[in-house]
């Protein structure tokens, strides 16, 4: 059986550890996308991105944001910028996005996950 759900993070992410953990607990198939070896989607990042706002997207509380350079935070002016930008610093981007085939999710929280699951959103 095909996986239908999409996991996009880091590896070595502790949430997305978390997340991946849950997910094999709960029996559920699923891809797993690493930014690190497989690349940006930008395609998805966009997708992500229209229905959540860049603001959850771009992770501006982590240590990698608080790194960037001033002119590289005073340029993220709009959705484009902010996509070039996690494409050159993937750990930038809000860790796990899923894409289920009911729904989307950002982020791991596993209170959440437990009714989406319940509720047959998370599959």
């Amino acid at each position: 059986m095909r996986a239908v759900l999409t996991l996009y993070g880091i590896k070595n992410c502790d949430t997305v550890k978390k997340a991946r953990k849950f997910l094999e607990a709960a029996g559920i198939d699923y891809a797993f996308h690493d930014y690190k070896k497989d690349g940006v989607d930008t395609v998805v990042l966009k997708e992500f991105m229209d229905e959540f706002g860049s603001d959850v997207i771009l992770n501006k509380r982590g240590t990698t944001w608080r790194k960037q350079l001033d002119e590289v935070k005073e340029a993220v002016v709009d959705k484009e910028s902010a996509i070039a930008l996690m494409v050159s610093e993937p750990s930038l981007i809000k860790r796990p996005l899923v894409q289920a085939s009911a729904k989307r999710f950002v982020g791991f929280d596993a209170g959440g996950w437990e009714i989406a699951l319940e509720m047959g959103e998370l599959k």
